[in-house]
């Protein structure tokens, strides 16, 4: 594993490894052995980022809230 001087990166280099791990146990198999088509892989990733911008939008709200 990388060892970083950077407490943030350590950390998520730390999260990767536990998803990993997660992943493996899930799904029995590496991404690296997945062979799902490509455009499952696309569709992952939309979904994926689809959640990522929800999570951010009611963060800002509440960041915005704070303001007040």
């Amino acid at each position: 594993m990388m060892d970083s001087p950077d407490p943030i990166v350590r950390a998520v280099v730390l999260k990767f490894n536990a998803r990993s791990v997660e992943g493996m146990q899930r799904y029995g198999q590496t991404m690296a052995a997945n062979n799902k088509p490509t455009l499952e892989w696309i569709e992952d990733t939309q979904e994926e980022l689809m959640d990522a911008i929800l999570y951010l939008e009611r963060l800002k709200r509440e960041v915005e809230k704070q303001k007040i």
